[in-house]
């Protein structure tokens, strides 16, 4: 009998569009969860334009890599493995964030056994059965989706979703350093500051970041 691969194919190509496809994923589960849960609609997407949420598509990329070998062992390794991982990643992402924009996107300081308000053992379970649902339901059928994609095109797609996620990128760091400039009282100096206090103000920012935008 033919032996499964015991790793997913890491090629730039694909893991951009699982990273991609995590993105979106991660943004749909976060919308869906606010409404259930708080009655609300937040964004949850790390930048001003599209639905991508950057730590998910990280994260899917990581558990993917990191779980795929055990995507055929017991449930019950995969969840501490995935506890663990998703731990781990998102303690680095909050961080990172902070450090990059001055504060995080979410904070569970009001958690039972949290750490530093970056990681929550009710976050850390859940990331635990995201790793189970996610190796098994959901990712042998992105993966299959990637392989089906006609080459040519998805490396256009490739090439020009890249290239907007770096204006992306950039715009929302501008938002964001603008907005803490108006926070100062400092006025708009030219039209594109003007646009930015229009557009991508504190108002949609916090809404954005999980209502955690620092005071």
């Amino acid at each position: 009998m033919k032996r499964s691969s015991k790793k997913p194919k890491v090629g730039f190509y694909n893991m951009f569009w699982l990273f991609i496809f995590g993105c979106i994923c991660g943004w749909v589960f976060e919308v869906i969860f606010s409404l259930l849960v708080h009655g609300e609609f937040i964004n949850h997407s790390a930048l001003v334009i599209g639905p991508f949420n950057i730590c998910y598509g990280i994260c899917a990329c990581a558990l993917t890599f990191l779980l795929y070998r055990f995507k055929d062992k017991g449930n019950i390794r995969l969840f501490f493995i995935s506890f663990f991982i998703g731990s781990a990643l998102e303690y680095i992402m909050s961080w990172g964030m902070e450090l990059v924009v001055g504060f995080p996107a979410w904070d569970y300081s009001d958690m039972f056994l949290n750490i530093n308000g970056r990681v929550c053992l009710v976050m850390s379970v859940l990331w635990g059965f995201l790793g189970i649902i996610w190796i098994k339901n959901i990712y042998p059928y992105i993966e299959k989706f990637i392989n089906k994609m006609n080459k040519d095109l998805g490396h256009k797609l490739m090439i020009m979703l890249i290239v907007f996620l770096i204006f992306d990128l950039g715009l929302t760091i501008s938002a964001v350093i603008r907005a803490k400039e108006c926070e100062k009282g400092i006025e708009a100096s030219n039209s594109y500051e003007r646009f930015l206090d229009k557009t991508f103000n504190k108002d949609y920012l916090y809404n954005m970041f999980n209502n955690s935008w620092s005071d």
